[in-house]
């Protein structure tokens, strides 16, 4: 129990920390994603507390996030009218942005020669994990491996995400959204969020939708690469 303790205040402080040194020093290696998820590895390891002792502090911690996800409703249902407003051109980007996402990931894996449940794993990174997971079953992926590359492909989105939009010269707070949202899942969500609510509504919305999408239209894009 006490092991459990120390865990969540260990993974509880290191955000703390990782969100102040974000807001002081702006740079995608102080993102509090990025950099609390290597703070934690660090401090478990020097502490030799081991995956199993620290699962337990992960279980009670990973409750909240049911609760976490459903208060996305609350900014989705305050902007619906923007939502409703940009629907069809949301849906047609959605669409093909999660197909080409899709085909870029098994494209690259097709062309390095990586074995079929690394190709059909990388075939959902960019939605949210329970989906991802589910889904990647359904067609013979590898659980562990999708769990790990949509958790890589969402701090890489949170991370950089905004700032290659900014590059891009996007501007538009529901293309930043829904752009995020579909591509990083989650933690691209959380990091919308921080942009402003409007960001963070859309994102919330086309992360679950690109979830859908992807779950519909995955099982005619992996014959082409088989």
């Amino acid at each position: 129990m006490l092991i459990t303790i120390v865990s969540i205040i260990v993974t509880v402080s290191a955000y703390i920390l990782s969100r102040f040194l974000n807001g002081k020093y702006a740079s995608p290696l102080t993102n509090p994603v990025f950099f609390s998820t290597v703070l934690v590895i660090l401090l478990l390891t020097v502490t030799n507390i081991s995956y199993e002792e620290y699962s337990q502090a992960k279980v009670i911690m990973t409750y909240f996030l049911g609760p976490a996800t459903v208060a996305i409703a609350v900014p989705i249902y305050k902007n619906r009218k923007v939502l409703a407003r940009y629907f069809y051109a949301a849906m047609m980007g959605l669409f093909t942005g999660s197909v080409i996402t899709i085909s870029i990931a098994m494209m690259l894996a097709y062309w390095f020669h990586l074995p079929e449940s690394i190709l059909i794993s990388l075939s959902v990174k960019s939605i949210t994990t329970p989906i991802a997971v589910e889904t990647g079953k359904m067609i013979g992926g590898n659980s562990p491996l999708i769990a790990g590359f949509v958790i890589i492909t969402g701090i890489i989105g949170a991370m950089f995400g905004a700032k290659w939009l900014s590059l891009c010269k996007v501007e538009h707070p529901f293309a930043r959204g829904l752009s995020i949202g579909s591509i990083a899942h989650g933690i691209g969500t959380a990091e919308a969020v921080k942009e402003g609510e409007i960001q963070g509504a859309v994102a919330g919305a086309a992360m679950g939708i690109a979830g859908i999408i992807t779950s519909i239209v995955i099982p005619y894009v992996i014959p082409f690469f088989n």
